[in-house]
């Protein structure tokens, strides 16, 4: 079964930027369809964006357009979430998940999930 491990949050101050990683130990993430979601104290888990084994890409989440970018480097066998211009408002456990199948804003059509990174955005 495939496992996913997030890395990369930490303390931010408002304005600074973080670049998330996701990342898979004894399988590969090329097959996949990779989606990034966060989730805030007292929140509902929130989509932000997906990305495609061929590099397409969508966007859910308005408060993130713009300032933040899914990429895949097959390479590493990686998936990253840059994310600049951060916001208090920005701080949550961010999670990757994953699907054979489709990008989905649905946390239930992505049955693999790592255990999250915390982001924390303040002064």
């Amino acid at each position: 079964q495939l496992q996913l491990m997030e890395s990369g949050g930490g303390l931010v101050q408002p304005g600074g930027s973080l670049r998330l990683s996701c990342t898979a130990s004894d399988s590969s993430l090329d097959r996949y369809y990779i989606a990034w979601f966060r989730q805030a104290p007292g929140k509902e888990r929130e989509a932000i964006s997906c990305i495609s084994s061929s590099g397409g890409h969508a966007k859910f989440a308005d408060s993130m357009e713009g300032r933040s970018t899914i990429s895949r480097d097959k390479g590493k066998n990686l998936v990253a979430l840059q994310m600049n211009s951060l916001r208090p408002e920005d701080t949550a456990v961010y999670y990757c998940a994953a699907s054979q199948y489709m990008c989905s804003h649905e946390g239930a059509e992505l049955p693999y999930w790592g255990q999250g990174t915390q982001v924390t955005v303040s002064s």
